[in-house]
């Protein structure tokens, strides 16, 4: 199926269940892109897949722009690398396998488990860091709760497992977001992660929360951690690294 197929089967799939009846948490339902960004999502699927099984990954990561533009392969054109001194320090000369892709929601993330992305990998750690964009509503695809993103969330960590039982799993509560405390985005983001502890904790999985560690006491968000009130910088991106750094000793 060609690109132009494909791209029409999701957007098939996202109307049919948009105006459905019985699939109304969009979050657990599984479609390829939804939004455009700076690369090609399609094409991007298809570099995971010419490089994973080569590369058998120490570390998988998965999520959105925020993992995506951190740094590791693939490098699919178009793509930005913003932390590159983060990465090194903390991975070394680790595998990784980056499956961050930037627009990314949970209903993306699903699909792209099904179709072969994680298949045959035996990684010990698997890092997962999804959810801030089913907070944001498009022509594409609507806004979700905090509830209906934290059921998607457990999907994704529930295939995980099933394909890779001995993966260690690192699930992250999802970044602030907005440079003001009274940015909206901030209540979504602190209901679900409140939501994805819980999931956690009932999994037993390491739960990694750096919300205080990105905010100021006065709870504003400085533009040296996120540039754009969203994305990490590379000093950002250090403070992932080295909360990663202590969880996988």
């Amino acid at each position: 199926m060609n690109k132009l197929m494909r791209g029409m089967a999701g957007w098939l799939l996202t109307g049919m269940t948009l105006v459905g009846v019985v699939a109304a948490n969009t979050a657990i339902v599984p479609v390829p892109k939804l939004e455009g960004d700076c690369y090609d999502w399609y094409q991007r699927h298809e570099d995971v897949m010419a490089a994973k099984d080569k590369l058998q990954p120490e570390v998988v990561m998965i999520g959105d722009s925020i993992t995506h533009f951190w740094d590791g392969p693939p490098f699919t054109t178009g793509s930005r690398v913003v932390g590159p001194k983060s990465w090194a320090k903390l991975f070394g000369d680790r595998k990784v396998l980056n499956l961050g892709y930037g627009w990314d929601r949970t209903q993306n993330v699903l699909w792209r488990l099904d179709h072969g992305e994680f298949d045959g990998l035996k990684p010990k750690w698997v890092v997962v860091n999804i959810g801030t964009n089913n907070s944001s509503g498009t022509s594409h695809a609507p806004e979700n709760t905090p509830e209906e993103t934290a059921e998607g969330v457990q999907k994704i960590l529930e295939t995980v497992t099933a394909k890779s039982p001995e993966s260690k799993i690192i699930l992250m509560g999802i970044f602030p977001r907005g440079a003001e405390p009274s940015d909206p985005k901030r209540t979504f983001v602190k209901e679900l992660n409140l939501r994805l502890a819980k999931i956690a904790a009932e999994k037993k999985l390491t739960f990694i929360d750096l919300s205080a560690k990105f905010l100021q006491p006065d709870g504003k968000l400085p533009v040296s951690l996120m540039s754009d009130g969203v994305h990490p910088t590379e000093e950002g991106y250090a403070i992932w690294a080295e909360a990663l750094e202590k969880a996988m000793k």
